[in-house]
């Protein structure tokens, strides 16, 4: 990854290309270098933001969903963002779908890819065993309808995560509070308009968990990508890239911003 990581005070960020703000936001496992086919397609028009979530390092009293939303709620007032388009992959759409909830009028755009927050069946039903590289092979594989997609260099990250007591215990404590955090009851709130990307052969939030949230979000469109697990922007970003453009494009915030004036 050739970008620029920025760091300042508690921030780890990438803010590449200028324009309309895409704020992205990574998964429990994820990385900034998930978004890589996103940032070099969409920095040439649109200003790509990526916080790096602390989800290894905030004290564990803090690690949970609750955590995470102040955290991008500091980040977003540090960097004097506005008008977003808030992308989520996994954890980060559930981080994601809570921020809009408090903020409404920071969000104008909500793309939602393999979004946890109605179900997850995270890694495969089990977790990582802390030590056995084999065992977190067979599951970070198990995230990709191609295993080939699940590079060592992937491997190795999320390893030596699992291989820390301390990442694996805020790991754990964000993990169950994701699962105590339904979401459905509130997706009503959701007013702006929701692109969803879906895996067709995600096993981790599966295609009826994308048709809920197509049902309890008023203003959706909602595009499966068929040989795709739960992380379509690596896996098929060509497709994924393609229909985020169009959809941004028929989407812009302006009319989104003018409606009902």
């Amino acid at each position: 990854m050739n970008h620029t990581i920025h760091q300042e005070g508690e921030f780890r960020y990438i803010d590449e290309g200028q324009g309309e703000v895409l704020l992205l936001l990574h998964g429990l496992f994820g990385a900034l270098s998930n978004w890589d086919d996103v940032i070099e397609t969409f920095s040439k028009q649109y200003r790509v933001v990526i916080p790096v979530l602390p989800i290894y390092d905030m004290p564990v009293r803090e690690a949970g969903l609750d955590g995470l939303v102040a955290f991008v709620e500091r980040f977003v007032q540090f960097r004097g963002l506005g008008e977003l388009t808030l992308l989520g992959n996994s954890l980060g759409g559930h981080v994601g779908l809570l921020y809009t909830f408090s903020h409404p009028d920071m969000v104008k755009r909500l793309v939602l890819t393999g979004s946890s927050g109605l179900f997850e069946n995270g890694m495969g039903g089990s977790f990582p065993k802390r030590g056995s590289y084999d065992f977190v092979a067979e599951r970070v594989a198990y995230t990709f309808y191609n295993p080939k997609v699940a590079t060592k260099e992937l491997i190795d990250e999320v390893f030596e995560v699992t291989s820390s007591i301390p990442k694996c215990m805020n790991i754990v404590q964000i993990a169950k509070s994701a699962q105590r955090t339904n979401v459905a009851k509130d997706l009503h709130q959701i007013t702006v308009p929701t692109l969803l990307v879906w895996g067709l052969n995600d096993t981790i939030t599966p295609p009826h968990v994308a048709h809920e949230f197509d049902r309890l979000i008023a203003d959706t469109e909602l595009f499966f990508i068929d040989k795709c697990c739960h992380a379509p922007m690596m896996e098929h970003p060509a497709r994924f890239n393609a229909l985020l453009l169009d959809w941004l494009a028929r989407h812009p915030v302006e009319a989104v911003v003018s409606e009902g004036v």
